[in-house]
């Protein structure tokens, strides 16, 4: 057996949503370089308000990633980090650890399995609520990792507290959720892809009794988690980026970000960063995944120990 075994005892509501805070932030940590390289991918070729002259052209994952090293130092590459992890903390508690929750209220009782519908609407409802939640860490942290891209290495903001007061300041309350709407559509799909294809893979390997429920298993599903959702989620992504990352009169709304991006770079700027976009959701499914079922089983098991 890799890995601990699974309960007897299934863990309760609470020990999910504090397992999957914990675990999105130990992913974070271990893939947020290339979420970076992923934003700074996308906001390529943008045109900016006012026109900066000396931008830094990104080519490729390992590119970008050298490019901001060589520029703006290693730091760089972790920058919106503070804001990613209480994003995590608040997001993907309720988007991951309450989905189980939320999947057995949309199935029929009585019901010997929960059907795709179930999953499905399980997951676009944890999906938007938390993107609702948690949509101004979002925003803090898009804005921090594209502000090397600026003008002459400009500084929007000396810190992340400093980010939320100068957006509410400056935009108004409305822009700390700039974006919410495209960033619900893609989180829906996100969710959608990530847990409804981790869940009917997991289930059919150990139906088919290919794997046992342990660390390979988990990987298989993860892995093939991050791929869908990369697909189906990349243009609603490149589109929320872009927006989230905008100054107040750049765009007038989503469409407005949308026909810009589609006139500039057609089509295939709806999978702009579609690589980097991969190698962080697949790499990041992985880690979260794995590191999400084993403090499952570790608070289940030291609970029964002090009971």
């Amino acid at each position: 057996m890799v890995g601990l075994t699974p309960p007897e005892v299934p863990p309760t509501a609470a020990v999910k949503f504090l397992s999957a805070g914990t675990a999105a932030c130990v992913a974070d940590l271990c893939t947020f370089p290339l979420d970076t390289a992923k934003v700074r991918l996308q906001i390529q070729g943008e045109v900016q308000i006012p026109r900066s002259i000396s931008t830094v052209e990104y080519r490729g994952v390992l590119g970008t990633l050298s490019t901001m090293v060589r520029t703006e130092g290693p730091r760089s590459l972790y920058r919106g980090l503070v804001a990613g992890l209480q994003r995590q903390m608040s997001f993907a508690s309720i988007r991951i650890g309450l989905y189980d929750s939320v999947k057995q209220l949309y199935t029929p009782k009585g019901a010997e399995s929960t059907g795709l519908v179930a999953r499905l609407l399980a997951g676009c409802t944890t999906g938007a609520v938390a993107v609702t939640c948690a949509q101004p860490t979002d925003v803090v942290k898009v804005r921090f990792q594209a502000s090397g891209a600026l003008a002459d290495g400009a500084r929007r903001y000396s810190g992340t507290v400093d980010a939320y007061r100068t957006i509410a300041r400056e935009e108004g309350v409305r822009g700390l959720w700039r974006g919410t709407l495209p960033n619900i559509a893609r989180n829906s799909i996100i969710n959608c892809g990530e847990l409804v294809t981790y869940d009917l893979t997991k289930d059919a390997l150990l139906r088919a009794q290919l794997m046992t429920d342990n660390i390979p298993c988990h990987f298989v599903a993860a892995f093939g988690a991050g791929f869908c959702a990369t697909v189906v989620a990349s243009p609603v992504d490149v589109v929320k980026t872009r927006y989230m990352n905008a100054g107040p009169a750049q765009y007038r709304n989503v469409l407005s970000c949308l026909l810009a991006l589609l006139m500039q770079d057609g089509l295939a700027g709806l999978y702009k960063g579609f690589i980097p976009s991969f190698l962080r959701l697949g790499s990041w499914n992985v880690v979260m995944f794995i590191t999400y079922e084993q403090l499952q089983r570790v608070a289940v098991l030291a609970r029964h120990s002090h009971s």
